[in-house]
């Protein structure tokens, strides 16, 4: 199997690509390093450093040929595609559309997608939402998840190109963006390391599904033979709250002491957790590393980094 992974240089792509050259497959990542990193990267994989959002993108795909496309690159700051939601949607919607075309003249067979369980159903403030919740983004970085789905489902309807829809919870991990929408553990994690206390917007009681990394490539590792044209919700229906994210960061690093708290941030969602009933049932798929298994990990990761930095 050949698969190629756009953004496979960033945190969730990268993992990505470790899952697949596990399975033994032959890898190609494309990646421009806007946040992307070579040092995420297995040398095993075959890196090519290009946008998927230039012009010479759909000839690269071409040459390529892959069999599956894990289409990971996104611009994923929420807080900017506010700011600027045009070239949110170039590069989470025009790009990628681009990316397709070129797809179903490669002979490709099928694209999985990093989409968003955590941005696309907007406040979900009682029930874990099923993959049948009604869409309500309240960003354009989560309006334009929503709309590449809708654009995937046209081409598989009118070209015949395969895809599986993943709806991450909010990921974290090993060599995480502090950008992302879970960058919260990367943020707390290196500050708590460089001897410094975290400040906690609001109240803290901000509900989210927390989902580690490696179980998320697992299910880019089973997409690519089940779920045909079918969307998942990839998390683990628990909703845990910044507070209590704060303190499992804290036990992990050895940090006894309280966190800051600041004002809220304006348009934070109050609770957002997902139903992965439907990726057990038919992707044999379930996360496997609990939250505090996860965040030692992760804590871990950066302490290696920093004691690295201070020797260098």
């Amino acid at each position: 199997m050949k698969a190629l992974i756009t953004g496979g240089a960033g945190f969730i792509g990268s993992h990505i690509a470790d899952a697949y050259l596990a399975a033994g497959w032959e890898v190609l990542v494309a990646d421009n390093l806007r946040s992307g990193k070579m040092e995420n990267l297995d040398p095993a994989a075959r890196f090519t450093n290009i946008d998927i959002c230039s012009p010479e993108f759909p000839q690269y795909i071409m040459d390529a040929k892959p069999d599956i496309v894990a289409h990971a690159a996104a611009q994923i700051s929420v807080s900017f595609s506010v700011r600027e939601p045009g070239i949110d949607a170039r590069q989470n919607i025009t790009g990628p559309l681009d990316m397709c075309m070129a797809c179903v003249r490669a002979g490709v067979k099928k694209i999985i997608f990093s989409s968003s369980g955590g941005t696309i159903y907007g406040e979900i403030p009682d029930e874990p939402a099923t993959e049948e919740h009604p869409f309500a983004p309240m960003s354009p970085y989560g309006i334009s998840k929503m709309a590449f789905e809708y654009y995937l489902r046209f081409f598989r309807n009118e070209y015949g190109l395969d895809f599986t829809s993943l709806r991450y919870g909010n990921v974290f991990g090993p060599r995480q963006d502090p950008h992302g929408e879970a960058g919260v553990v990367a943020i707390f994690s290196k500050m708590i390391l460089n001897g410094k206390t975290p400040t906690i917007n609001g109240d803290g009681k901000f509900y989210r599904d927390y989902v580690f990394v490696a179980d998320v490539a697992r299910a880019n590792l089973l997409a690519a033979e089940k779920g045909s044209g079918r969307a998942y919700n990839i998390g683990t229906r628990k909703a845990t709250d910044v507070n209590e994210i704060f303190r499992l960061v804290a036990d992990a690093a050895g940090f006894d002491g309280a966190p800051n708290y600041g004002p809220p941030r304006p348009g934070d969602l109050r609770r957002c957790v997902l139903d992965i009933s439907r990726a057990a049932a038919e992707l044999g798929w379930q996360p496997l590393v609990s939250l505090e298994q996860g965040m030692q990990q992760t804590v871990d990761f950066f302490r290696s980094q920093h004691r690295a930095q201070g020797a260098s």
